[in-house]
């Protein structure tokens, strides 16, 4: 105790030192600082393990909301994944999002295709190549043998672009970690991006379409080949013949795999 704190109990208590004498006065005010400043302590000691406590509370708050934001990461199934990103505000798109669109087939197929975006027709109905490319799509597919049901179809933005505008980096850098927990999940054999946005969002590749297509690159340990969107080809005819070559070679490569 501070000796301050002392005088100020000490001259409170001078009217009665003629009371109680000098020697009772002097024990009495002994004893009454003594348990003052045990009060004191006990009540500085209720303080700090309530800072303590309220530390602690806060700390396992933080703690539990981080985990909970993040609790995707720990998705054993595709459908629990799409339950725990289907109402994501990471970026702005969501802002003018109608559904979220995760994506649709096999759960276990050995084969994916990846697209950039959902268009509007796909934002309206919450899956992917739903709309005019999407049926070009089915009929590639048809075309090397692969029904819709046996691969696994998805994009690498879960939000409509506005305008169907081509996705910024960072929209892009924001969403891939879902398309990768989908990826680890499904463990495809094989992956066929559709379109230079998709190859370059997830390879990481800054080359053009035309040094992109008919290579072979390996993802995470499963080989990737690119091709043209099925959108491209609806605006540009001429493209279906290369995309043909594209899709031929994907369906060889898929058979020597087996």
């Amino acid at each position: 105790m501070s000796k301050n704190f002392k005088k100020q109990i000490a001259e409170a208590l001078i009217d009665q030192k003629e009371i109680f004498g000098d020697e009772l006065f002097a024990e009495s005010l002994t004893g009454i600082i003594s348990h003052i400043e045990k009060k004191v302590e006990r009540k500085t000691e209720v303080v700090e393990v309530e800072i303590v406590k309220q530390k602690k509370s806060t700390e396992d708050e933080t703690t539990f909301f981080e985990d909970e934001k993040e609790s995707w990461k720990k998705a054993s199934t595709l459908t629990e994944l799409e339950s725990l990103i289907k109402n994501c505000t990471k970026c702005p798109l969501h802002q003018g999002r109608t559904n979220l669109v995760f994506g649709s087939g096999n759960p276990k197929a050995e084969v994916m295709c990846i697209g950039e975006g959902p268009g509007a027709e796909e934002d309206k109905q919450g899956k992917p190549f739903v709309g005019r490319a999407g049926q070009l799509l089915t009929d590639i597919l048809k075309a090397i043998n692969f029904s819709r049901d046996e691969v696994y179809i998805a994009n690498v933005l879960k939000s409509r672009p506005p305008g169907n505008r081509t996705p910024l980096p960072q929209e892009m850098e924001m969403c891939l970690p879902y398309l990768l927990k989908q990826i680890d999940l499904i463990r495809p054999k094989l992956i066929l991006c559709l379109g230079l946005t998709a190859a370059q969002g997830l390879l990481k590749k800054k080359e053009s379409m035309g040094n992109l297509r008919g290579k072979l690159f390996e993802f995470n340990f499963t080989k990737v080949m690119v091709t043209y969107h099925p959108a491209a080809l609806l605006r540009n005819p001429n493209l279906k013949k290369d995309c043909w070559e594209d899709v031929k070679k994907f369906r060889k490569l898929y058979d020597e795999m087996k």
